[in-house]
């Protein structure tokens, strides 16, 4: 099993959640988050100025298994994807076990 951990646009959050949905990805958490990134400079919007030095972004953890990371990861690039800096980040690791704790279940039957 692996946590595939996205970081994104909020912007994006509704295509992205349909479409991890559309491929079998019915549980994930996300909360919002605000994190420092490349961009430096701020941004001037009918004339006044905002920092962009602080981001807000919505973070998203999902729990899959082995075999279906590449489809999740995939999935993820292309609907939270703009091309623009400021995108976000993907991040996979390891998970070693998962209960589901109603039906005491472990390994990949806890996640689906």
């Amino acid at each position: 099993m692996k946590k595939i951990e996205a970081i994104i646009r909020k912007s994006k959050f509704d295509r992205v959640k349909k479409d991890l949905h559309d491929i079998g990805v019915n549980f994930f958490s996300y909360w919002d988050v605000t994190g420092v990134g490349n961009e430096k400079h701020g941004h001037v919007y009918r004339g006044v100025s905002y920092s962009t030095s602080d981001i807000q972004r919505r973070h998203l953890v999902i729990v899959v298994s082995d075999d279906f990371v590449d489809k999740t990861v995939d999935t993820l690039l292309n609907s939270a994807s703009t091309g623009e800096v400021g995108d976000g980040k993907i991040f996979i690791s390891t998970i070693d076990q998962a209960y589901r704790i109603r039906t005491k279940e472990t390994g990949n039957p806890a996640i689906n």
